[in-house]
């Protein structure tokens, strides 16, 4: 599934969270599996991916037995402070307390589209640096293309 778009929503009292109507009807549990796994990302923010994508991602990324101190450090961190929601019936995930206090997130938050998975943010951080975001494009594509040519050789 390619998620894309903003969606301003709300975290009720019972720390729950609609996943967006676009994205539930598009949502086939043969496909995507019965939940989402969150985890805290840098800049304070939540991740959220499908539950298949999640399992088959961390099956092909960390097979090894023998893993390095670094990856094991970051398995340790991710899988560590990765939480699965499932959805209830009205398409909501209760987001756990651990995650909240971890990246801050109030009551006011923007789910975001990022290609392979959704980012839930602050409301104001999404707004108030909406116009930064837009004046770095050009360099973050540059940077991007210099990352993938490096990557070729």
């Amino acid at each position: 599934m390619l998620f894309t778009g903003q969606y301003e929503h709300s975290i009720d009292s019972k720390q729950r969270l609609a996943i967006p109507a676009e994205i539930r009807s598009q949502w086939r549990p043969e496909v995507h599996g019965g939940a989402w796994f969150g985890l805290p990302w840098t800049g304070n923010i939540i991740r959220l991916y499908p539950e298949l994508d999640f399992t088959n991602r961390a099956k092909n990324g960390f097979l090894s037995l023998t893993p390095d101190e670094n990856e094991s450090e970051l398995k340790r961190t991710l899988f560590g402070l990765c939480e699965r929601m499932e959805m209830d019936a009205a398409g909501r995930i209760r987001l756990p307390e651990r995650l909240l206090k971890i990246t801050g997130l109030g009551s006011e938050v923007v789910i975001l589209g990022v290609g392979d998975c959704m980012e839930i943010m602050s409301r104001s951080s999404w707004k108030d640096s909406m116009a930064s975001r837009l004046s770095q494009i050009e360099e973050l594509v540059e940077r991007m293309s210099a990352k993938r040519e490096r990557g070729m050789r």
